[in-house]
């Protein structure tokens, strides 16, 4: 466990809680938490591309995650931002901020348009 998570698992638990319908009963499921999917589940996943933050709390697992996909033929890519943190890549004064929404439209025009300008 990184220190990030440690940090913000009581918040998280929280934040959990308000999403499930019954955490204790979903704690463990693929809903709330894919990484809990089944290799079944996660070989009928549409092609999935992961960006992260290197310092974000779910790092750890966005990781195991795309390691599951990519052994399912179902990971695109793994984006992983360095030296940013959970919000940072969402705000948009940020130079994390512009750079996730330049990685977004590459990522749309490579993947959903089929076509890539690199200029």
């Amino acid at each position: 466990m990184t220190t990030e998570e440690r940090e913000s698992y009581k918040p998280m638990r929280k934040i959990w809680k308000l999403i499930a319908a019954d955490f204790d009963k979903q704690k463990d499921g693929p809903y709330l938490f894919p990484g809990n999917a089944s290799d079944e589940i996660l070989s009928k996943f549409p092609p999935t591309i992961i960006i992260e933050s290197e310092f974000d709390m779910f790092i750890t697992e966005a990781c195991r995650l795309a390691t599951r996909l990519r052994r399912a033929g179902r990971l695109l890519e793994l984006v992983i931002f360095p030296g940013n943190t959970h919000s940072s890549l969402f705000l948009p004064w940020c130079e994390s901020g512009t750079m996730l929404k330049d990685a977004k439209e590459k990522i749309s025009k490579e993947y959903v348009y089929g076509t890539i300008d690199m200029k």
